[in-house]
């Protein structure tokens, strides 16, 4: 007689990571190749979940290539899909350069400013970590669903 096993649920994380040059033309090219690697992982081109981890990835690099560009060095993408979250982390190799979302915002004919107040807004969480060996990371995350219409997942289980 086999023991009862507990159940699990499939676990199905796709990654994307790709390195641009710390360029303008680097970080739209990250934009579009993030909508692309999006389609072709089933979250179509214009839903709200492309739309907005365009923005995301938009804002993300352009400011990696305006405030975080080392001559030489690329920036990069790393794109990660799982059934709860999709994670956006853009990498550059400028570690003593931290964001911070200001709460003074930017004149209204302003052209520049207001990039990570769009981040705080659309991303369910954000943030910045270390990047081994120099760098950071800046990390936005977006929830695919509720906490509350979440499945169980194998941590439930393993809880009680």
């Amino acid at each position: 007689m086999r023991p009862a096993s507990t159940p699990r649920l499939p676990v199905t994380a796709r990654v994307f990571v790709q390195r641009f040059s710390s360029t303008p033309r680097g970080a739209r090219l990250a934009r579009h190749l993030v909508v692309h690697r999006l389609d072709a992982w089933g979250v179509p081109y214009g839903s709200a979940l492309s739309d907005t981890a365009a923005l995301l990835v938009a804002e993300l690099a352009a400011n990696a290539v305006t405030h975080g560009r080392v001559p030489g060095r690329d920036i990069e993408v790393l794109l990660r899909l799982d059934a709860y979250t999709l994670r956006i982390d853009v990498s550059d190799s400028r570690g003593e350069r931290r964001p911070t979302v200001t709460t003074v915002t930017a004149a209204p004919e302003a052209e520049h400013g207001r990039g990570l107040l769009l981040v705080d807004a659309l991303a369910d969480r954000w943030g910045v970590l270390d990047r081994v060996p120099v760098g950071k990371t800046v990390r936005a995350e977006l929830d695919l669903l509720p906490r509350d219409q979440r499945s169980r997942t194998a941590d439930d289980f393993a809880r009680e």
